[in-house]
């Protein structure tokens, strides 16, 4: 295959690696960007969402995409409840202190993946994708005769795989407009102006902490969800998917939403390209260069507000 159509399909798969990662880094975003919480068990809850795909999808059997849609529904919906409740029990009881918070969500983390290693087993759970028909992809090329396409061999995506990418786009719409245009959102940009303020006024800051916590946590699950049918489901899946999620978070500002879309598609992007061409491996090294140029450079991140 030559370069160009190789790169397209790279590029793809970097799409699609942007497409979880921006869904997972978003409910991180959030929590920090309202409670200024540092969510050590982030990717923990995203690990439950994974396994809870699995599980809803093997107790349901029948045609994958009965259980899949099944899971989508439920396993966000189950992990964001059991976030809110974390929130209660642990974070709650210590007033969200920052130092004391990453202890206690590091609590929260071996407690649930220890959980689901006696719960469910050590071993990596496959799920079947709802439709996975491999789709060939033009190639446009000038030549002698104007602009041609064609259809160079191996150059092939799944269709569920171009979902995915739709899927997070679809997500991402509908998040923003329920924190721009309705009264729910309202109140949580208000408590993450002034969360003294807004309670003075009557809002239940408490509640909106939990579930707050709790869509940050869903949002991570659905993230899973989603990949589950590409990448397969273990109790120790959660590590890669916290750390590429802390990258876009400070590279594109604590608390800024537009700053992590961009920053997880460059990362998404550039991790997917550099995988193909290069090693995964690489793709992490440059990726962790990348923060820490941000942090001398520009510690706000790329949209973050400095600190007054």
């Amino acid at each position: 295959m030559d370069f160009g159509p190789h790169l397209m399909l790279a590029t793809l798969e970097g799409a699609v690696i942007a497409a979880i990662l921006v869904l997972t880094a978003m409910g991180l975003s959030i929590v920090f960007g309202v409670m200024r919480v540092v969510n050590v068990a982030h990717g923990e809850f995203y690990m439950l969402g994974a396994v809870l795909a699995w599980f809803v999808t093997s107790f349901l059997g029948g045609h994958p995409a009965i259980g899949f849609v099944a899971a989508i529904l439920i396993a966000p919906l189950l992990v964001g409840l059991i976030a809110a409740a974390a929130d209660q029990l642990v974070l709650k009881h210590i007033d969200y202190d920052p130092d004391r918070t990453i202890v206690g969500t590091i609590g929260i983390l071996f407690i649930i993946q220890q959980t689901t290693l006696m719960t469910f087993g050590p071993e990596a759970r496959p799920v079947a994708a709802p439709f996975n028909q491999r789709l060939a992809l033009p190639w446009f090329e000038f030549t002698d005769n104007g602009f041609e396409m064609f259809w160079p061999w191996g150059l092939s995506i799944t269709s569920y795989k171009l979902f995915v990418i739709a899927a997070a786009l679809t997500v991402l719409v509908a998040l923003w407009l329920f924190l721009t245009r309705t009264r729910i959102g309202l109140i949580m940009r208000a408590t993450q102006q002034d969360s003294e303020t807004a309670q003075a006024f009557g809002v239940p800051v408490g509640l909106v902490y939990s579930c707050v916590f709790g869509l940050g946590a869903a949002l991570a699950a659905l993230g899973a969800v989603l990949v589950v049918p590409i990448q397969q489901a273990h109790y120790l899946m959660g590590a890669d998917p916290l750390l590429l999620s802390f990258i876009v978070v400070i590279i594109g500002g604590l608390g800024s939403l537009p700053g992590t879309v961009i920053a997880a598609i460059l990362i998404g992007m550039s991790d997917g390209i550099i995988s193909v061409f290069f090693s995964p491996t690489l793709a992490k090294i440059i990726a962790t260069f990348l923060v820490a140029m941000v942090l001398v450079f520009r510690p706000q991140g790329l949209l973050g507000r400095t600190s007054t």
